[in-house]
């Protein structure tokens, strides 16, 4: 359910550098108060989601059930700098296998850890990128053509640096996909997420399953529409 969020996710400095502007107070809904827990490892501070536009919850696969305690949401705003998204778990983090803190940068193979996802699309439009982020600091992008089928012409890109805060009670994670790779017009967005139980085993969370195992390439799965401001 998509819901007005009230809260964003933690932090002083706003996007892409620029200085922050007053925080306005509102009523706390977050999972994860900035005063909980303790910083675990963070990257260098870009942005501050201080007026996200909306909140949604990412779902357990049917086929990967999850702990009654256990919630994962997603703050986003869409903005001229790009679409920021903050993946907000809470839940017992002993029962999660995070990986390891790394020197960020691009890196294949997010996904067979704990990782956070995103998948955008042009509305009227078969292609699409898939974006990985992960709790290590390091984060993928990849370029379909259509379904599955990569694009021949996909180039390396960059990304600014993640942030990541271990909490007491779960993680955040922040992460800014530049307008420069995102495509023009409105825009058809998935959210999903890889969860790593400590024992090995792997859950998925996403706002939409798409029927089947677990497949978040498929298009009906890109459920969110945001158009730029």
């Amino acid at each position: 359910m998509i819901e007005p969020a009230t809260q964003g996710c933690s932090g002083s400095a706003s996007m892409m550098g620029e200085r922050a502007p007053g925080r306005r107070k509102s009523p706390a809904s977050s999972h994860l108060p900035p005063s909980a827990g303790r910083l675990h490892w963070r990257y260098p501070v870009f942005s501050s989601i201080a007026a996200v536009s909306a909140s949604v919850a990412l779902d357990p696969h049917p086929a990967t059930p999850a702990p009654p305690d256990e919630a994962l949401r997603v703050d986003y705003a869409l903005s001229r700098r790009g679409l920021e998204l903050c993946y907000r778990f809470h839940g017992d983090p002993a029962a999660l296998r995070l990986p390891e803190p790394r020197v960020g940068g691009p890196a294949d193979g997010l996904w067979r850890q704990t990782c956070c996802e995103a998948f955008v699309a042009a509305v009227d439009a078969p292609g699409y990128r898939e974006f990985n982020f992960s709790p290590s600091g390091q984060w993928a992008v990849y370029r379909f053509a259509d379904y599955r089928r990569r694009d021949g012409a996909d180039s390396p890109v960059a990304l600014p640096p993640l942030v990541f805060h271990r909490r007491a009670d779960g993680f955040e994670l922040r992460a800014v996909i530049p307008s420069a790779l995102l495509p023009t017009g409105p825009l058809h967005v998935g959210l999903s997420a890889v969860l790593e139980d400590a024992d090995g085993g792997i859950r998925y969370r996403a706002l939409a399953d798409g029927g089947g195992p677990p497949d978040f390439h498929l298009r009906r799965t890109f459920i969110l529409t945001l158009d730029h401001p």
